[in-house]
């Protein structure tokens, strides 16, 4: 019998009180079925639907919520912008579901979490204008992230990959980060998605302004990033929105053995040049939409 690995204090750190670190989450403190929203706020708004709430904690741009939605125990996390905070919230979300916090070991029997992600995006065609909802079949991962675990190449779409590679002219870019395509969990997507919202490939930015196409006072190294990006076709996939997160989710919880998914609602088109910041009514028809189907 192989000795469980040990997890060390500078790798798994825990607070005093029994809690993950950045998070503040203690282990019985987190449900099997989670909704992630980037703004801390719009925990709140998620919550405000549960008809009971178990616990609150808050730490950072970290605002969790646990309680109970038509039966169904729930936890709600804000994970704040980007795929950077992605991994932080992956990994302490699934040492609280896969490790034991006294001996620092693995558990036994290993937890699959669910987890949609409810976001905001920006939408790249015509079929995509401000007020849709879409549900990320594939992410395109411009961070890097998933490039520094083992068993990337074994979940990644690398047939996909080369060719967005080789269509924005990256093959060789040592300045540029290798991209990663990666799908979301197939039932999970058809549960949440159903047939009101908008299967589609998202592009997870790292950045908001220069590599999502927006020039301010910096030139951009590329000024036709967005155009290739909108043209970009393989076996029947267009690109048809920008955020910041779902690439990271995606992968890592593939890598971990969760069920992932993304879906936003386009808040500006980039191609038609429109945005919508009063944007709250809608986003609560989506997020209606997850909570009574995960």
């Amino acid at each position: 019998m192989n000795e469980k690995k040990y997890y060390a204090a500078s790798e798994l750190i825990i607070n005093a009180d029994g809690s993950v670190f950045h998070l503040h989450v203690k282990p019985k403190q987190l449900a099997d079925k989670i909704i992630l929203v980037g703004d801390p706020g719009r925990v709140s708004l998620v919550a405000s639907n549960f008809e009971e709430i178990e616990c609150k904690v808050s730490n950072r741009e970290f605002h969790t919520v646990t309680g109970v939605y038509k039966g169904k125990r729930l936890t709600v996390l804000s994970t704040g912008i980007g795929c950077d905070n992605i991994d932080i919230v992956l990994n302490e979300l699934d040492a609280l579901a896969n490790i034991d916090f006294e001996t620092r070991t693995s558990n036994d029997r290993p937890r699959s979490l669910e987890l949609v992600r409810i976001g905001t995006c920006g939408g790249l065609q015509r079929s995509t204008p401000v007020g849709t909802f879409i549900a990320s079949v594939k992410s395109i991962g411009l961070d890097g992230l998933l490039n520094f675990y083992a068993g990337r190449n074994e979940v990644c779409d690398l047939k996909f990959e080369q060719a967005f590679i080789d269509y924005m002219g990256w093959k060789g870019n040592i300045c540029q980060a290798h991209p990663y395509v990666i799908d979301a969990n197939s039932e999970l997507l058809t549960r949440i998605a159903q047939d009101d919202m908008v299967r589609g490939v998202t592009i997870a930015a790292n950045g908001f302004f220069g590599p999502q196409g927006r020039e301010l006072r910096i030139p951009l190294a590329d000024p036709n990033q967005n155009r290739k990006i909108e043209s970009f076709a393989y076996e029947g996939y267009r690109i048809t929105n920008f955020e910041m997160e779902s690439s990271a989710l995606a992968g890592l919880s593939k890598l971990m053995g969760h069920k992932a998914m993304t879906c936003c609602m386009v808040i500006a088109n980039r191609l038609v040049k429109e945005a919508n910041t009063t944007y709250k009514n809608s986003i609560e028809e989506l997020i209606g939409k997850v909570l009574d189907r995960i």
